[in-house]
C-alpha cells in the first residue's frame, strides 16, 4: 500500500518554445536553440 501513490506521480510539463517551437521545461533556456524569454542565453552547437 506504500507504494500505491507512485501511480499519481506525473511528468513535467512542456511548454512550447517561441522562437523554435520545441517543447521545452518553462522557465528555462530552450535545449533547442538557446533561447529564453526572446534573448539568446547559450550558443547551440549545431548537430551533425
Amino acid at each position: 500500500m506504500r507504494r500505491a501513490y507512485n501511480s499519481v506521480l506525473k511528468l513535467p510539463q512542456l511548454s512550447v518554445c517561441s522562437q523554435c517551437g520545441a517543447p521545452a521545461l518553462p522557465h528555462r533556456v530552450c535545449p533547442a536553440c538557446g533561447f529564453y524569454k526572446g534573448r539568446q542565453v547559450i550558443t547551440v552547437e549545431a548537430a551533425g
